[in-house]
């Protein structure tokens, strides 16, 4: 049986996707996500997105998602795996599935930092499909040229709580910022976090009870 993801899963484009604390990505370009937690902060993302998510992973990677821990965030049947060999492979995948238009998320888990010019096209093709929401995961800090913005997630754990630092490294029109984030029952929580040391001021605001 054939099955139409633009009817049967379809998504209403929009110029910007909001997050805890309102925090916000621009749709039709191309974010990137590091440090550790990177995996968590696309699922994050993905739970305030309808329809379906496009995860494309090399079939030699050691790390996959797992379908009992992406359940904790979103429905397990909105992803779409594709899982190439190489980079370049995945890098044309992701350009792919950007200018169809037929995924609210594309998400990309590379091996390594691409350069510019392939991000370039990427942003491209997601401004060619329906204002997607493009993301890479790269390794470490990592550092791709030509990003909207980069964002780098680590945990933070402490004994009696789940945290996790996040840090806007870079954005167009934003300056560096960074938050912690916790959960409880109720979801997650936003509240000021450390920039190089320099404390940064923002209200702290309590997510949604979507993830």
């Amino acid at each position: 049986m054939k099955v139409d993801l633009h009817q049967a899963c379809a998504f209403k484009p929009r110029e910007e996707t909001n997050f805890v604390g309102g925090l916000k990505l621009a749709t039709g370009r191309v974010h990137e996500f590091c440090g550790i937690s990177r995996r968590l902060l696309a699922l994050m993302w993905a739970s305030l997105l309808c329809g379906p998510v496009i995860w494309i992973h090399s079939t030699r990677q050691k790390i996959s998602l797992n379908t009992d821990g992406v359940q904790a965030y979103m429905n397990p049947g909105r992803l779409v795996m594709v899982s190439p060999s190489t980079t370049t492979d995945i890098l044309w995948s992701m350009e792919e599935a950007l200018r169809s238009g037929v995924a609210g998320l594309v998400v990309a888990d590379l091996f390594d930092v691409p350069a510019m010019v392939p991000v370039r096209r990427l942003h491209l093709a997601a401004q060619t499909g329906m204002d997607t929401l493009g993301v890479i995961l790269t390794p470490h800090h990592g550092g791709a040229p030509g990003v909207e913005s980069r964002w780098h997630f680590s945990p933070r754990h402490q004994s009696d709580s789940m945290c996790w630092h996040l840090e806007r490294r870079h954005a167009r029109g934003a300056a560096p910022m960074a938050w912690n984030v916790t959960q409880d029952v109720s979801g997650f929580n936003l509240s000021a976090g450390e920039v190089d040391g320099t404390r940064i001021r923002h209200n702290s605001s309590k997510a949604m009870n979507a993830f």
